[in-house]
């Protein structure tokens, strides 16, 4: 599929992973929609890529919602969407203190989980509705953050491992589902990046967890993660499955 000439939604994108597959998009000739939590953020990255920004709680789904519609207003329809929002959790299932944490799972699930079910749902109406735009049918392509903790998750990642878990578990039934629209629905499950979630941890901490990274032995750059992100898009015969980009990477029990 081409990416030149089509509307790209990219969620989470203000900064990390999100920005870096933005602004690869954007080079490659998508009109760009940035969402975010943040919209003065959405704005300023937006501004730095030529696309538009938009504050969106994606949790929210009458908000992702009115922002697709928004977007198809202003830029037409999206035949990219790439799910980058998400929030790191650490918590135990029981605390030292005792203390029950359904709170911090719940709300794992209501981000990571329903807000990339709701953005999937609502773009794949928008494209099924739209015209084909090649040969084989093809209508647009959806593509979702998981991550390696689905299958690695570690103590006091119960929440997080689930709600990536739920994005890597529902890649192959959507696909399924959704190709008789000719929409593709893939899913990566990225390992140790360089994102906001690890910018601050200390130096004895992180040089710990690259141990557990065989090759390259280092963090990975987000524009690695946009890079194939690009070639899902452009590889037609890429669909229903988790791509692992993890260096070979294994993470230990903590």
């Amino acid at each position: 599929m081409e990416i030149k000439g089509h509307v790209a939604v990219v969620t989470g994108a203000a900064s990390g992973l999100g920005f870096a597959t933005a602004k690869r998009l954007a080079e490659a000739g998508a009109t760009v929609a940035i969402l975010d939590l943040s919209g003065e953020a959405a704005a300023k990255a937006a501004a730095e890529i030529g696309g538009t920004g938009y504050a969106v709680d994606v949790s929210d789904a009458s908000a992702v919602e009115a922002a697709f519609t928004q977007i198809e207003s202003e830029l037409g329809t999206p035949r990219i969407v790439v799910s980058c929002a998400g929030i790191g959790t650490a918590g135990r299932i029981l605390p030292r203190d005792g203390s029950l944490t359904i709170d911090t799972f719940a709300k794992a699930l209501n981000v990571n989980l329903l807000g990339t079910y709701a953005v999937m749902n609502i773009a794949a109406r928008a494209m099924a509705a739209a015209d084909p735009i090649d040969a084989d049918g093809a209508r647009g392509v959806i593509i979702n953050t998981s991550s390696v903790a689905f299958e690695d998750g570690q103590i006091g990642q119960a929440a997080y491992s689930a709600s990536k878990g739920g994005v890597a578990s529902m890649t192959l039934p959507a696909a399924r589902e959704l190709a008789r629209f000719g929409i593709r629905v893939m899913a990566i499950a990225p390992g140790l990046f360089e994102t906001a979630m690890s910018a601050g941890l200390p130096d004895d901490i992180r040089a710990d967890i690259l141990k557990n990274v065989p090759y390259p032995s280092r963090m990975g750059d987000p524009d690695e993660y946009a890079r194939l992100a690009q070639a899902i898009v452009e590889n037609p015969m890429l669909n229903g499955t988790v791509i692992r980009l993890d260096a070979a990477a294994r993470m230990p029990i903590k």
